[in-house]
């Protein structure tokens, strides 16, 4: 049976396993087969913890063998984004910095092992202050399994790698401008923005500022793994000083429903992305359009939204305070503050206007297709005056950044292929709704498996 788990969703093997009809181990060791047959092509891991996977998968077929009430993971491997503290393993930060052995899990992490998942390692990640402040190093990247001479997208590049090629069902991110959406549209998988708070975020090991904008979440092929992930990551701790503060609801419960009578809004720019665009943007548009219209043959109503904002980014990086520090930018001043804040306002009061009217709005994640590695490393440093506020940054995310800005969760799902390439279609939503977003994802993909098909492992990168 050890080749027919290879493209099982998580919730499917866990189910096998609570059957008693494949063991845990068989499971772990088909995916750390995986893992040592493709990791070296698309290096999407950057630890390997094959001895506490095998022990842990050991533990997992006990319980099962015993009896015990199994949690929602119970033995589904999973991977964990680099920056994401996972206990026993090496810890990077998002500067590229080496932290050492993580002495502690993450809030989310410890949640998830719990729920009986077995970590199997660590997913690399690369991001715009790791590359700024450090030599940067293409060989450092994690790549597409569409096409591995491509990037999946920054910075939880690695899980989405992971995920797409099926290292491992189901790989968790975190996402600060589309850290988890971007990489999940660039590889064809699902990504998870949740509303920031939703899943508890305290750094046992060194003692940090706040990220107010970031959030943790899946990357997966499936959206029921999806929805189970955060279910099991989602709820208050009486640790984190700006978590959710009350129960979150039952994401499950409805995520079969389908969006019968649901009315949908779709944006191509949100009023100002036009800026933003290269030359492949009008084709990756109208790919996603085309699929968010689709929901019409599910009984959905699409409705075009007229401009919602304008362009964000001077107003993001005036109240974004990390973002400042990384990138070396002078504290504001008072009239930019308060400049910077009522943009802000403005910006919110924008979206939740729309979200109040329409149960969803739909957009591209991006706007762009996965870049060749070379491309992209120019993009970002040697070219990058010649982009819009003279970086990349928000050429790559003003689809995604904004949503961390204002707070609002997001689901990006798979709609399909320009140029051959995965697009990634955007659910966007007021804060708390994840149930909702979960199930009119899940309603795409359910009627448009066609949207995600398995990635050739990316061999056209070395001519094999």
């Amino acid at each position: 049976m050890s080749n027919e788990l290879t493209w099982l969703p998580g919730w499917s093997l866990r189910s096998l396993m609570a059957d008693g009809q494949v063991s845990p181990v068989e499971v772990v060791e088909h995916f750390l087969g995986r893992i040592a047959e493709h990791n070296e092509l698309l290096h999407a891991f950057q630890s390997i913890d094959e001895e506490g996977a095998r022990q842990q998968a050991k533990q997992a077929e006990a319980a099962v063998l015993r009896g015990e009430e199994l949690g929602a993971l119970h033995g589904v491997p999973l991977s964990v984004k680099e920056y994401i503290p996972v206990e026993g393993l090496p810890l990077r930060d998002s500067d590229g910095v080496d932290k050492g052995i993580a002495k502690h899990d993450a809030l989310g992490v410890a949640r998830l092992r719990r729920a009986g998942a077995v970590i199997l390692g660590t997913n690399t990640a690369m991001g715009i202050t790791q590359a700024l402040l450090n030599p940067y190093n293409c060989d450092d990247e994690a790549r597409n399994p569409w096409d591995a001479s491509r990037v999946t997208g920054w910075s939880s590049s690695g899980g989405g790698s992971a995920a797409a090629a099926a290292l491992v069902p189901i790989a968790i991110g975190n996402d600060g401008g589309g850290s988890t959406r971007l990489p999940a549209a660039g590889a064809g998988v699902v990504g998870v923005h949740p509303t920031p708070g939703l899943v508890p975020d305290v750094n046992f090991d060194e003692p940090e500022l706040v990220a107010l904008t970031q959030s943790s979440g899946p990357l997966c092929r499936n959206v029921m793994d999806a929805a189970t992930v955060l279910q099991v990551m989602a709820g208050p701790d009486g640790r984190d000083f700006t978590c959710i503060k009350t129960e979150p609801s039952d994401y499950l419960a409805e995520i079969d429903l389908g969006v019968d009578g649901m009315r949908l809004a779709w944006t191509d720019d949100f009023g100002f992305a036009s800026m933003y665009a290269l030359a492949e943007s009008p084709r990756v548009i109208a790919g996603i359009r085309s699929g968010a219209y689709q929901f019409e043959s599910l009984g959905a109503k699409v409705e075009p939204v007229p401009d919602i904002c304008q362009d964000f980014w001077d107003d993001y990086c005036i109240t974004n305070y990390l973002f400042q520090i990384a990138m070396e930018v002078p504290k504001p001043t008072v009239e930019q503050w308060v400049r910077g804040i009522e943009g802000r306002n403005r910006t919110w009061s924008g979206f939740r206007r729309v979200l109040t009217d329409y149960d969803a709005l739909l957009c591209p994640t991006t706007q762009l297709l996965p870049r060749s590695v070379e491309d992209w490393s120019e993009a970002w440093l040697r070219d990058a005056e010649q982009y819009p506020h003279g970086t990349f940054a928000p050429t790559v995310t003003c689809g995604t950044h904004i949503f961390n800005w204002i707070g609002f969760p997001a689901v990006s799902v798979p709609c399909g292929f320009v140029d051959g390439l995965p697009v990634g279609l955007q659910i966007v939503g007021l804060p708390g709704s994840e149930g909702k977003l979960l199930r009119v994802a899940n309603s795409f993909q359910s009627a448009f498996p066609g949207t995600m098909a398995h990635p050739p492992i990316g061999y056209q990168a070395r001519g094999a």
